[in-house]
């Protein structure tokens, strides 16, 4: 259908509890969310049919809106006559998502590489198998039986050269003979995307005992990465085998106009649209009850990670792990012994359904949040970087650098927009409760708008991104997005009380001005959607064109307003009162 035709989108998201579902119209020459609705999820026992849940959401819809969509539990489809719709499309996480295992030749260079592959394919990779990964031949067999992945992808070797790596890695594969995870009448499928001249080899090896797919090289060279022959490959057989096997879902691909889309990749999706649309940097993060995604583009470089033990609800306790007690006590805003603190943490994790009941309860939660947000931030950071392995010019300090990593791409000086998700930050009782959270959690510097989603809407509107780019982005920017303002934090050595900005902010009512001190955060709340500020940094600091170079800009105030952050980077606390005072500044528990 063209687009020009399309007045009427349906779609939902099939996630682990919850169906959601969306009614998007054509509305005085603008596309706009109309209604939603949501149900839950009947992909497990009782009902073992997914079909039922989406259903049940579009029920919904028709109540809330009056509008017809469903004849016999068929959603009528195109529209004729005010009834049914023009186009309806899901995305789905139900049944655990996509679980893919990697195996790569060396760990941090073609594994990776399939690693950024998979993760942008909207896939969990649940363990990554390398020849320099030192674990025993045994062991790497017994650990392939274990995990029964949805699929395996295969990487290895760049064109032309060594192919004896990569045939090991297949072999460990062979005597493993993996079996999927769902449904016992079929192949478990893998994609070998390495070394063109070793296919003949791994056909011969793996062909028999898996739905084996080959695939053009993820590293064809050292130089380059080739990650989309990959990724689509994953879809695909994602599409064909996993969501067939899973129950009601070959009902509901008879249904849709374009393919089911895992959620993860339609989320990376939007963010992809918005930051070529918009010519921004862009990061947007997920936080959920059990993993937490970190989305970026930054010099038109998409990576995704997920991190799969940091959550809000059956993650919990793994955050106060690998934090520490004492990094989250130090977000929370009155006196609380570290036992307490333990104790309703692993409360929450016993009854993950729960939400806060009380004000210290929802000030424990965002201080753990802060920290989940961070770990999962900092973890993206080492996984986004510059190819590893390129040959390139080397300084004597290199020459002593025991590191093969490459650069990271995340420049936080360089970001425009940061997106927050997830119900800690979307459902905050209060938007600067957000609007904090994401500033200290993943510490923008220079000058960074700030947004979250409203309703986690932006997985459907990936998934519609992919037909109908123009009205993903007119709904993603007037319906979706909540726009809560702008962070300006300039960077440079911190020394506590010491001046380290002069602004002057311009609107059309009136004009206002002052400083920021090393130690300060500062609120300042406007009427207007935007305004024109002017910032005269101090020397030897910067907000994003050279330490002491002025900036004058034109920034969006939203929701809440503009947040002057003179805190450092990191965050440096002097005492525990810090905290106390930066809370009431802002107003975040007023």
């Amino acid at each position: 259908m063209k687009t020009e035709k399309i007045k009427t989108i349906l779609a939902t998201d099939c996630g682990s509890t919850t169906t959601k579902a969306i009614l998007i119209e054509y509305v005085e020459n603008e596309f706009r969310l109309t209604f939603r609705g949501e149900s839950p999820t009947t992909v497990e026992a009782p009902f073992e049919d997914v079909t039922k849940g989406v259903i049940n959401a579009i029920v919904e819809l028709e109540e809330l809106s009056g509008k017809v969509i469903l004849n016999d539990d068929k959603i009528i489809s195109p529209s004729h006559r005010g009834k049914g719709v023009d186009i309806y499309i899901s995305t789905s996480s139900a049944g655990g998502g996509l679980q893919l295992m990697v195996a790569g030749v060396v760990k941090n260079m073609t594994g990776e590489s399939a690693e950024r592959a998979a993760l942008g394919a909207g896939a969990i990779v649940m363990d990554i198998l390398a020849s320099n990964d030192k674990r025993q031949y045994h062991e790497k067999v017994k650990r392939i039986r274990e995990l029964r992945p949805d699929m395996l992808l295969l990487s290895g070797g760049v064109d032309g050269g060594t192919k004896s790596h990569v045939v090991e890695i297949a072999e460990i594969v062979q005597s493993a003979n993996p079996k999927p995870r769902l449904g016992i009448n079929y192949k478990l499928p893998i994609i070998f995307a390495g070394n063109k001249d070793a296919r003949p080899a791994i056909k011969n090896r793996l062909s028999d005992i898996s739905d084996l797919s080959i695939v053009d090289n993820i590293r064809p060279t050292l130089d380059d990465e080739n990650l989309k022959p990959s990724r689509d490959k994953i879809h695909d057989l994602f599409m064909e085998h996993v969501m067939a096997q899973a129950p009601g879902y070959k009902k509901l691909m008879s249904w849709t106009h374009s393919p089911i889309m895992p959620t993860p990749r339609a989320v990376g999706e939007i963010i992809k649209k918005i930051a070529s649309i918009e010519k921004i940097s862009v990061i947007g993060v997920d936080i959920g009850g059990a993993t937490t995604d970190v989305f970026s583009v930054f010099n038109k470089k998409f990576n995704r990670t997920v991190s799969a033990n940091l959550g809000m609800s059956y993650s919990i306790c793994n955050v106060l792990a690998e934090t520490g007690v004492k990094n989250v006590l130090k977000w929370v805003p009155f006196e609380i012994e570290s036992d307490e603190l333990t104790n309703r943490i692993a409360n929450k994790m016993i009854r993950p359904t729960t939400i806060p009941q009380s004000l210290d309860d929802l000030q424990i939660e965002q201080a753990l949040a802060r920290e989940a947000l961070s770990l999962s931030f900092i973890q993206h950071k080492e996984f986004a970087v510059s190819l590893k392995g390129v040959q390139k010019n080397r300084t004597i300090s290199d020459t002593f650098d025991q590191s093969i990593s490459g650069e990271t791409l995340v420049d936080m000086m360089k970001l425009n927009l940061i997106v927050g998700s997830g119900g800690v930050l979307s459902h905050a009782p209060k938007r600067i409760q957000a609007f904090r959270m994401l500033i200290d959690s993943f510490l923008p510097e220079g000058i960074t708008e700030i947004a979250v989603d409203s309703i986690f809407m932006m997985p459907q509107l990936g998934v519609l991104s992919s037909i109908h780019p123009e009205a993903a982005v007119e709904v993603f920017n007037k319906d979706c997005l909540i726009r809560l303002g702008t962070c300006i934090a300039p960077v440079g050595n911190y020394v506590k009380d010491k001046e380290i900005l002069k602004y002057k902010i311009k609107t059309n009512k009136k004009n206002l001005e002052g400083e920021l001190h090393c130690g300060e955060i500062k609120l300042i709340s406007l009427e207007e959607e935007e305004c024109e500020i002017i910032c005269h940094p101090s020397k030897n600091y910067d907000v994003g064109v050279g330490n002491g170079n002025s900036v004058t800009k034109i920034i969006r105030t939203g929701e809440v307003g503009i947040i002057l952050d003179g805190r450092g980077r990191p965050v440096i606390f002097n005492d525990k009162e810090d905290i106390i005072k930066w809370s009431k500044l802002t107003g975040e528990f007023d």
